[in-house]
Order: structure tokens, then sequence, then C-alpha cells
């Protein structure tokens, strides 16, 4: 774009909270499509490999400095609060603990983002815990209950918007528009979650697939014992190591042997006893079509599931889709999880591959939702590596959409500042996609015939549901 929009204004300090491949990315978003003061804006990370190819060059201070349970407070309060005006706390880190700091933004009149609902150092390893106690589930519950303790009018705090979760609930709201047109259901967009909810049991979505494939590849090949991504590492083996976790549709006849309910909370997820990073379903992307993914968890699969959740008058859910992510990550990711899961143990050494590193692909990320009266049905990103470098620097097709909808939601809540805290499946998703879509490269959707039994049985017989082609029991590869 010839001219870049200002969105908004900041009137108070910015202070960004870890400066990964994520941070690094954001920062001159943030200089291009906002009006505030500079001088009030502070860079924290542990790491010193930003200073001065970035911050420095950017014009910004940065405090080599992690937060931490004990020194959150002490470190945020003067950044936030220097010079006056409304401040913004922009948490793009690993390891901090998202609700702790969105509480303490409230205290301090600050506004709040991150991409994903962080815990502190150790939560993912602790084995203290049982495996319950350290899923996604669990953290989105103690988000929510911080929600509720909200009064009315306080401060925003946008939870978990990055390209997944965040951008993917905007593309289902769109997915599931454009599937009531051409089913021809005549209704009006929806407005509220109870309109939502219904007008997908309407549609006939059996279930949502956060279906993703990151084609990029590096001009060089991975060195053994080395974690190669597209983003963060750190963020991915957390992850990766978490319970495998998805939301749990009523159209679901077949549970796994190692699944488990929980007893507390919305009931819209359920876990299984392995790591997500090690577990595979089948999905469908548009550029190669079928495909594994790794069903790793993230906060999308439950929050998407409990919004489209219709409960009777008794509070019982009588429908809700089943969603989970099928994440086929770049080659050199999937034979890093490889390497990891076959050694026993987590590599030493990251890498994230660069702009600069990047011979070419797509970062192909969308939501197919699927057993509707067209059957499947993709929508979503289709961004290049090509088109991100004309796009925004210091960053790969993967980031951008990340980036980008970080944007979007710091626009979002400074146009709303007094929502308290909100998941981006609450959030106004044409305002959203509006401010993004620059950034993603073709957005477009398409329809297609395959499911999970697509080509079963082949040589060897299978357990599988042929009555129903959409049960995760013919998802999920055993």
């Amino acid at each position: 774009m010839a001219k870049w929009p200002v969105h908004a204004k900041i009137s108070g300090p910015i202070v960004m909270v870890g400066f990964g491949s994520i941070g690094k990315g954001t920062l001159p978003l943030i200089e291009r499509h906002f009006d505030y003061d500079k001088k009030r804006v502070t860079v924290l990370d542990p790491k010193d490999e930003g200073r001065k190819a970035h911050c420095e060059k950017h014009g910004v201070r940065f405090i080599q400095q992690g937060l931490t349970r004990d020194n959150y407070r002490e470190l945020l309060t003067p950044l936030l609060t220097e010079g006056g005006g409304q401040g913004f706390c922009v948490n793009l880190s690993v390891d901090t603990g998202s609700v702790d700091i969105m509480e303490l933004c409230n205290e301090l009149g600050a506004l709040y983002i991150d991409t994903v609902n962080e815990p502190w150092l150790g939560f993912y390893f602790d084995n203290t815990k049982d495996v319950a106690a350290r899923s996604n589930y669990a953290l989105r519950e103690t988000t929510l209950a911080a929600k509720r303790a909200r009064k009315p009018g306080s401060m925003t705090a946008v939870s978990c918007c990055g390209a997944n979760p965040g951008m993917v609930s905007f593309f289902a709201k769109q997915a599931l528009i454009n599937i009531a047109s051409d089913l021809k259901l005549n209704v009006p967009e929806p407005k509220t979650k109870a309109e939502w909810a219904d007008l997908m049991r309407h549609a006939g979505v059996k279930g949502i697939h956060i279906a993703e494939r990151d084609t990029q590849r590096s001009k060089n090949p991975k060195p053994a014992d080395v974690f190669v991504n597209t983003w963060s590492v750190e963020g991915f083996l957390s992850e990766g190591m978490q319970p495998s976790e998805l939301g749990w549709g009523t159209h679901e006849n077949w549970m796994p042997p190692n699944a488990h309910t929980h007893e507390t909370g919305s009931g819209a997820a359920i876990y299984l006893m392995q790591p997500g990073g090690n577990t595979r379903v089948r999905t469908w992307c548009p550029t190669h079509g079928a495909q594994y993914g790794f069903l790793v968890t993230h906060n999308e699969s439950i929050s998407i599931s409990d919004y489209f959740t219709v409960r009777d008058a008794s509070g019982k859910a009588i429908y809700r889709p089943t969603c989970h992510y099928a994440y086929h990550p770049a080659n050199d990711a999937v034979l890093s999880l490889h390497e990891a899961f076959g050694s026993n143990k987590m590599q030493q050494k990251h890498h994230i591959l660069e702009e600069s590193e990047i011979v070419d692909g797509i970062d192909e990320l969308g939501v197919l939702l699927y057993g509707h009266g067209k059957n499947a049905y993709w929508f979503g990103s289709q961004l290049s590596i090509e088109e991100t470098r004309e796009l925004a620097p210091y960053q790969n097709a993967t980031a951008l959409q990340v980036t980008s909808t970080v944007i979007g939601g710091m626009v979002w809540a400074l146009e709303h500042p007094h929502e308290g805290i909100v998941e981006t499946d609450e959030m106004d998703f044409h305002r959203l996609l509006e401010i993004q879509s620059p950034y993603l490269g073709p957005v477009k959707g398409f329809y297609t015939d395959w499911t999970p039994l697509t080509g079963r049985p082949g040589l060897f017989a299978e357990d599988i549901d042929e009555r129903d082609p959409w049960q995760f029991k013919n998802v999920l590869v055993r």
C-alpha cells in the first residue's frame, strides 16, 4: 500500500513483553498504524538479541529483563504509567502469567493484549500437576473466572489474539456466513452468541478443523539436534508437550480409550493422555489436499466449540461442534518433532527461519467446516513468503498472520476500552478482518468432497465408522 492507515491513537506508554519473532514483526506494524509517543515505548526481553538490530534502530527503549511472578508488578507499574495517558501492554512472550498481568493492567487503567493464554514458567512441565491441570482447558477456565469477577466497564484485555487462537475465530464466522448463503438458508447475520450457535446448528456443521499447511522451505537442510521452526520454538514445544485437546461435539458417538472429560467448567472439551505433538489427525487444505496434521492443543479449539454450543433450558448442551487444530508445520519442524520424540528429549538449540533464509512457500491457514449439506468448506489465508517480504519487515508468512492479528486486536481494544476480558470469538470479526486483510495474501474459500474416509479402507482392515464419515473415530490416526 502506498500509504498505510493510522488506525488509532495510543495516549499512554506502550510496553511490549517479549521480543522474539512475533515481537520483532509487531514493532514496525505498531509504528505504521498508530499515533503514539515513541519516547514511551519499552521492550522487555530476557535475551539481548533484538536490542541493536531492532530496538535501537527503531528508537525504542530496551530492557533486558524477563517477567516473573515475583517481579512483574515492580517492573510493569512504572512503565505502564509513565507520563500519563492510557498505557497498553502487548504481551508477546512465553512463560508470563497472562491473567496476573491483565489484572495488573486493569488496576493501572491500561489496555492489554496477548496471543496465547500463558502461565508462569514451569507450568507445562510441572509433574506435580495432573494432566487435566496442565491443559489449555484449565488455563482458559482460570481466565474465564477472572472475566466473571470483573466489574462492568473494566479495562479491555484481549485474550489469545494471534493467528490461532485469534484470526481463525474470525474466519469461522465468515465461513459460516458463506456456507449459510450457499445453502440458501436465508437468515440474517447473527448478532449474539446464541444466534451464532443456532446458525451453525441450522447449517448442519458437525465440526471445524483449524487446518494449516506451512510449506515454507529453508535454503539449508535441518541440522541434527536443532529444532527448526517458522515461529517460536519454545511456544511450539510447550503446546506440543501438553495433552492433546479438542472441543468435543455432540454428534460424536465414539471416544478414544485414553480420552478424559473435565469435571468442572464449560465441559466443551476433552483431552487425550498423550502429547499433541505426537498425535496425528486426517485433514484437508486447498493446495495439498488430504494430509496428516498434528492435534496440538490450542485455546481456540475449546473457545470455538464453547462459543457455538446450544443449550436447553436446563443448561445441557444439545448441539456443539467438534473443533481442533490439524497442523502440518514446515517440513523442518516436522523433522524436529520426530527427532525430539524419537530421542525422548528436547533439542537444546533452537532456530527460527528468518525471511532471508526461506526459498519459497506459503502458510495456508484456515478453518475447515465439515459435515454440512455441502460436505466441507475451507476458508482462510494463503500468504506466501514472497508477498510477506513486500508487505512488512522482519518476518516470514507465519509471523505476519500473527502480528497483523495483534494490530487488529489493539485497534479493537482502543475502540472498545471498557469491555473487560474478551475472547476473540466475541469480537467484531468484520472490523478485525478489515484491519488485517491487507496482510493476509489471498483470503479464499474452497469446497471439497474429501472426507476422512476417502480412499479407505485400503490394503489393511480398519476400525472405521462408514455411517458417518465425520466421526472423530475416522479423523484420528490410530
